[in-house]
């Protein structure tokens, strides 16, 4: 069923106290060139009436605490990249949909989802001279009563932790609380490097030239397990070696043999699984509640393609434990500034076939949001890229229980095996 949007209102909110403008620093892993993009994801609500109007009144009170996200980047000549804590707003966009959300079974398909209709648009002001507000929100309405949230965040600002975090501070607010229960602090001073100079000697530098085109073209696949199906392979894990598992390194584990499968590589070709693993604990002392920004670390694992196929569900999972168990380590030396493994950048892995992505959304808090009315029945993370493979575990729309992993990862001709192959262990 198409759904007809129509953008009613579009504008700046800003912050509903003023402050004197400062300019505030990011930390090194914030002004990482491959953050400077913006993430895009959909939030649906089965019902909240005037959302339109909380949800903006809420978000001007919680961008007093949260100010810096009404600011805008700004890189001076020869200095790195900052926020200008202008107060300029966040820009938000108000719609309605003439059908519901009932009848387009609140965009479980995610592949029929108009998402050019639901993300916000942007008109800037002519008379200003850069107009790029680090977070931009539309919020639509839909006949059934229910909502969607379209977001834009700026992820050199916040990673999926802080911008979780953010939003449920706008609902509390507009719960009715006069403050976020958690205080948001900014801290991007945790990185222990001595200087300026010698913090912006170890970042990774944009590549020369025009952005590499792909020879593929990735496909949508999602696909459901069962919580049971999880519960059943932790016991079997445990069983055969004494230890346990999570949830995530079974998805991981099976996602990867299955794609891996599916495209059919040499036997000496070498693949990668890539994630990215929260760091803000790893840290002496530990961040504090409430730090929003980037604190994360990639666990990179790299094994031959015919050691991965051969590889039982159980042996797989180890593959990547032992990945994870690697991570204070190569963390460690990254903050000292010291290469790894034989200079090649930790953050930016070749983005090749080889090398599946993969991103667990479930832990990050998007699911406990509440504007009022309780917590969205969908979030919808949305293709970032063409050509990098990835595939994102998240729960499965409410009311059902289970896991849902969510994918772009194979090119056509490779999609029915891969979804063979997941069937052949996921049921």
């Amino acid at each position: 069923m198409a759904v007809h949007v129509i953008r009613t209102n579009r504008g700046l909110v800003k912050p509903a106290e003023q402050k004197a403008s400062t300019t505030l620093d990011l930390s090194p892993i914030d002004r990482l060139p491959v953050l400077r993009c913006n993430a895009r994801t959909l939030h649906v609500f089965r019902y909240g009436p005037q959302a339109s109007m909380v949800i903006r009144e809420a978000l001007s009170r919680a961008l007093v605490p949260y100010y810096p996200l009404a600011g805008r980047l700004s890189q001076p000549e020869q200095c790195p990249l900052q926020i200008e804590c202008s107060g300029e707003g966040v820009w938000f966009v108000e719609a309605s949909a003439s059908s519901t959300l009932a009848s387009v079974n609140y965009f479980d398909d995610v592949e029929s989802i108009p998402y050019d209709d639901l993300l916000p648009d942007q008109i800037p002001d002519p008379e200003t001279e850069h107009f790029d507000p680090l977070v931009k929100m539309q919020v639509t309405q839909f006949r059934c009563g229910g909502f969607v949230i379209g977001l834009i965040f700026c992820h050199s600002v916040c990673d999926g932790l802080g911008a979780a975090q953010f939003l449920k501070a706008i609902g509390e607010v507009a719960r009715g609380l006069e403050n976020p229960i958690i205080a948001p602090v900014w801290h991007r001073d945790f990185f222990p490097l001595t200087s300026d100079e010698e913090t912006l000697s170890e970042l990774p530098k944009l590549p020369p030239g025009p952005p590499p085109v792909p020879e593929y073209k990735l496909e949508h696949a999602n696909i459901d397990i069962p919580i049971d199906h999880i519960h059943r392979l932790k016991r079997e894990f445990q069983q055969v070696t004494g230890q346990n598992c999570s949830a995530f390194e079974i998805l991981s584990a099976g996602f990867w043999i299955s794609r891996t499968r599916a495209i059919n590589l040499g036997p000496n070709t070498l693949v990668k699984l890539v994630f990215f693993a929260n760091c803000r604990q790893l840290l002496n002392p530990p961040l504090p509640e409430g730090f929003y920004g980037n604190c994360f670390f990639p666990v990179t694992i790299t094994i031959p393609s015919e050691s991965l196929t051969q590889a039982s569900m159980i042996e797989a999972i180890k593959f990547i434990q032992e990945g994870k168990a690697r991570l204070p380590a190569e963390f460690y030396k990254y903050l000292k500034g010291e290469r790894l493994k034989d200079g090649e950048d930790p953050f930016a892995p070749p983005l090749a076939y080889t090398t599946l992505f993969i991103s667990e959304w479930g832990r990050l808090g998007f699911n406990e949001v509440d504007y009022q009315w309780g917590p969205p029945v969908h979030v919808v993370p949305i293709q970032g890229s063409s050509i990098i493979p990835v595939g994102i575990v998240g729960s499965l729309p409410l009311p059902r229980k289970g896991i849902r992993l969510m994918t772009w990862c194979v090119e056509e001709a490779h999609r029915g095996p891969f979804l063979h192959q997941m069937t052949s262990w996921t049921h």
